[in-house]
């Protein structure tokens, strides 16, 4: 069964530690997730995140809740995560956060790149729920975000 694949690229003007330590802040997932989603926690999470770290929430699909679990796979501050679902909505579901300083030339910035690797569970059904409208779901919860970070760090630092 083929996997689906979102990637983005993002820059934002900020030191790569910096951008870094705002993702690796479990907190910032809130602000940066859909208001109509109503992200809750179920247990306290960590105050920063690290390999190893299991993360529980709830949140709202078509404004059901739904429970996820989330595992921190690798982490190695301050280039990159990998974040994947250890039991949620999702038969896969795998998140890459990459973290580059560039351009070469020019401001300090940062480029973030994500690669989200994901299935839907159920087979062909879950295929067609997808082509029918859960891939654009999951491009505009992306554009949410993406548009969060640029409100949050999109100007330099003081």
């Amino acid at each position: 069964m083929a996997d689906h694949v979102l990637e983005r690229r993002l820059w934002l003007p900020r030191p790569r530690p910096e951008v870094f330590a705002f993702f690796a802040d479990p907190g910032n997932l809130a602000r940066v997730s859909l208001p109509s989603a109503r992200l809750r926690w179920l247990t306290a999470p960590p105050a920063t995140l690290a390999a190893g770290a299991v993360l529980d929430f709830s949140i709202r699909l078509s404004g059901l809740p739904v429970r996820w679990r989330v595992f921190v796979r690798e982490f190695d501050p301050p280039s990159r995560f990998i974040d994947a679902q250890l039991w949620g909505p999702f038969a896969r579901w795998e998140h890459r956060h990459v973290f580059v300083e560039g351009p070469p030339e020019g401001p300090i910035g940062t480029w973030v790149d994500d690669r989200v690797t994901y299935r839907l569970p159920l087979g062909a059904l879950g295929r067609l729920v997808h082509a029918l409208g859960v891939g654009r779901s999951i491009r505009r919860v992306f554009d949410y975000r993406e548009r969060r970070l640029r409100e949050l760090l999109g100007t330099t630092s003081s």
